[in-house]
């Protein structure tokens, strides 16, 4: 007997996501850390820089020696050395002297700032004439600026940058602990499907799913495992999927997610001792024949066939799953930028759903427009010649032209 079907919100659906749980840790390698979640906080093992050190070429002062110069009535001081680059000043600085310093260079003792070589003038072997004063610590990191010892500098759950690896560098950490990377099994089915480098016969279509949806895994920050074309039948579906939950932590299943005849997601993810269905539909435009069956902690999700609203349906539903098992927030769109725009034509909604409009951007002089791209939503192409989604909220009508939206800009 097939499950009742009843479509839940956007809303409950990331509900239910927020109830997945990480993945177990694992430790990487500083060349490997880009991208990767941080699975537990970072702090500093010790003070960075560690010494005062200055940001400038020029010399090493003490401020208030500085205090009234200027172009038009300069301060002299006495050049009493100069600091070898990598090595701590053999030496201290003295009232009204100073010392030659490269950016980078740790100041000697009694230094607390650093006058720019540019605002400078040699006047002999001994004396440097100052045209500018500084105040203490300008041009001069202090010795826990960048870090203090104990201090907590990265986060649990953050996704590491290449700024984020540079400082795990910069205080000695030669990896790190991140969440291990989901592994998202993706089987697409389908009689009518073939191979891409197949020449599909009248009524057939290539296997587009496949491959934008393992794209879409690999820019989400998983692994994609494709395990290949499946026709409509149960056994073969069950089989791939059987290979999945063994294999992967997560399983994408692209088409046979609606109420038609021949539609078997249901049904196989539901044949697993265990498995319960979370979700049988959602109120969303395109993407509403989403399934969600838990299997332990294993995910299969059930997505439209249609290639245009499984790429949707994945930043809707699959993303935010895979952001909390890497540890994150379940969010939909986490990796699409946001920007207003000023609509140029009417955009409907529709009856008892969150609709999601394709639109083109163009930048003009008073801003952005976004351009409603029409076409019925099995359509790739209107995802190709689009730059982002415009959200009509359940409920709406629909969206009048001028009216000013929030575009969700394609990463």
């Amino acid at each position: 007997m097939k499950p009742f079907f009843k479509t839940q919100t956007l809303e409950q659906v990331h509900g239910l996501a927020r109830q997945v749980e990480a993945l177990e840790s694992e430790s990487v390698p500083l060349a490997s850390l880009l991208g990767r979640t941080l699975a537990r906080d970072f702090t500093a093992p010790h003070d960075l820089p560690g010494f005062a050190r200055s940001t400038m070429d020029g010399y090493s002062v003490r401020g208030r020696d500085t205090f009234g110069a200027g172009e038009g009535s300069p301060g002299y001081l006495t050049l009493s050395g100069e600091v070898t680059m990598g090595e701590p000043p053999g030496f201290a600085l003295e009232a009204g002297c100073c010392a030659r310093i490269g950016t980078g260079g740790m100041l000697p003792a009694g230094a607390d700032a650093v006058v720019m070589v540019e605002h400078t003038r040699i006047v002999d072997e001994r004396t440097i004439e100052v045209a500018r004063s500084v105040a203490p610590g300008a041009h001069v990191l202090g010795p826990t600026d960048d870090a203090e010892k104990g201090q907590v500098l990265l986060e649990a759950g953050r996704r590491l940058r290449p700024q984020d690896v540079g400082l795990l560098a910069s205080l000695g950490a030669s990896g790190a602990g991140v969440v291990s990377r989901p592994r998202v099994g993706i089987i697409s089915t389908g009689d009518e499907v073939v191979p891409v480098s197949g020449s599909p016969r009248p009524g057939q279509v290539r296997d587009v799913n496949t491959h934008t949806l393992a794209s879409q895994v690999t820019a989400a920050g998983a692994v994609p495992v494709p395990l290949g074309l499946v026709p409509d039948e149960e056994h073969a579906i069950r089989e791939k999927v059987a290979t999945s939950l063994d294999q992967c932590d997560l399983t994408l299943l692209s088409g046979g997610s609606s109420m038609g005849v021949r539609d078997l997601t249901v049904g196989v993810f539901l044949s697993f001792p265990g498995s319960q269905l979370l979700v049988h539909g959602v109120s969303v435009a395109p993407g509403k024949p989403f399934i969600w069956v838990r299997k332990d902690a294993h995910a299969l999700l059930g997505l439209p066939g249609q290639v245009a609203s499984c790429m949707i349906a994945f930043h809707l539903f699959a993303e935010p799953i895979l952001e909390r098992m890497l540890g994150r927030e379940a969010r939909s769109f986490t990796r699409f930028v946001r920007r207003r725009a000023v609509l140029t034509r009417n955009v409907p909604g529709v009856q008892g759903r969150v609709a999601y409009q394709r639109v083109r951007v163009r930048e003009r002089e008073e801003g952005l427009e976004a351009e409603p791209v029409l076409g019925k939503s099995g359509l790739l192409r209107t995802l190709t010649r689009a730059d982002g989604l415009v959200t009509v909220p359940l409920g709406c009508e629909g969206l009048d032209e001028g009216s000013v939206v929030t575009v969700l800009l394609f990463p």
